[in-house]
């Protein structure tokens, strides 16, 4: 190589060198900050074998006059059944409305939302005054991981922080699952499902045709239609979570 392509060459390699040092470093999104990265879902709910067995997601035999991809609320033993048809459903262990907070009857998901935020209605904010009147979602948002609103209700199906209450009856009237069991929940069905909630005693009222049988503990089959002029007349007071 002669002398002067290696002068060359060697000054080439000076330009981009000195490129190198003096270009600016490439931008920084919001996304690539610890602080506004995006929040993975946090589902690390009471190990599974901490719950009863009975509250596990699990496949049931399920035998319901009600379509596939529907929803069943038992109220009084603390199920979700979502039927999945052949006489199956999918049951989750879920925690429902506290005594005077239960309600039943037909509504539908009106919309869906992950880690919603949670905005407390006026009933509860006048019962509880030293609840916020905002909070953001995330992991201490006591609506957990994913929310189905009901209709035009206050109600919702949603996660929760306290997976504690799962199997008993705690909330305003919504109901709630384990932040896992939810986000499964919330993949499965979409806008306009159809929710029906039975009501929080062993036989359902009067206009309202249920048959169960509660073998296992609980109610494992049941033929169920609820009569949807009863929706109106059935709610309570409107609950937050």
């Amino acid at each position: 190589m002669s002398a002067h392509l290696r002068s060359s060459l060697f000054g080439v390699a000076i330009v981009f060198a000195s490129l190198a040092i003096t270009a600016p470093a490439p931008a920084q999104t919001l996304a690539s900050l610890p602080q506004y990265a995006p929040q993975a879902d946090q589902a690390d709910d009471v190990a599974a074998d901490e719950l009863p067995a009975a509250l596990r997601r699990q496949v049931v035999s399920y035998s319901a006059n009600q379509q596939p991809g529907t929803i069943v609320i038992d109220t009084a033993h603390t199920y979700l059944y979502l039927v999945l048809g052949n006489g199956q459903a999918m049951r989750y262990g879920i925690g429902v409305g506290r005594q005077g907070f239960t309600w039943s009857g037909v509504e539908t998901i009106r919309r869906k939302a992950e880690w919603p935020d949670w905005y407390p209605p006026a009933e509860m904010v006048a019962r509880q005054p030293y609840l916020p009147r905002f909070m953001a979602g995330g992991p201490g948002n006591p609506l957990g991981a994913r929310a189905l609103y009901l209709g035009n209700t206050d109600y919702r199906i949603h996660g929760t922080n306290d997976p504690t209450t799962i199997g008993k009856h705690v909330s305003s009237g919504c109901i709630r699952l384990q932040n896992a069991d939810v986000i499964d929940l919330y993949s499965r069905v979409g806008v306009g499902t159809k929710v029906v909630v039975l009501p929080n005693n062993a036989q359902a009222s009067a206009g309202d045709n249920v048959t169960v049988d509660r073998s296992a503990g609980g109610p494992m089959t049941a033929r169920i239609a609820v009569v949807p002029s009863a929706v109106a007349s059935t709610h309570q007071t409107r609950g937050v979570y």
